[in-house]
């Protein structure tokens, strides 16, 4: 079992950045592909960014393209989001994912093919 723990969020206006921290409790996070989701109000949990095991390569989804990135630190045990030029359709709860995740014909980006999953952090983006 990994324990996922997120923090970073918070309120902030338009324009403004973010960096959220996935910290994981074991070592094995490292050998695991990570991802962001969201979900915002009265919405489906939707994909934001993937990294693989090793830090290279990495997704993401066209709305978040050039204003996000996502990275890890495996010698910490802990991932990243950095969110700029944050905009108020950004506005969800923000969940980290691992698992032996498949990056074959966009299974990355599928929920259900993470097996492990933090308790989400909020991030409200104020116009």
């Amino acid at each position: 079992q990994v324990q996922l723990v997120e923090s970073g969020g918070g309120l902030v206006q338009a324009g403004d950045s973010l960096r959220l921290s996935c910290a994981a409790s074991r070592r094995t996070f490292s050998t695991y592909g990570m991802a962001w989701f969201r979900q915002g109000p009265g919405k489906e949990r939707e994909f934001v960014a993937a990294i693989t095991w090793s830090g290279s390569p990495t997704y993401y989804t066209d709305s978040v393209k050039g204003r996000f990135t996502i990275s890890r630190d495996n010698e910490k045990n802990t991932g990243y989001l950095q969110m700029n030029s944050l905009k108020p359709e950004d506005t969800a709860v923000y969940y980290c994912a691992a698992g032996p995740v498949s990056y074959f014909n966009m299974a990355y980006s599928l929920p259900q093919n993470y097996d492990y999953w933090g308790q989400g952090t909020q991030v409200t983006v104020s116009s």
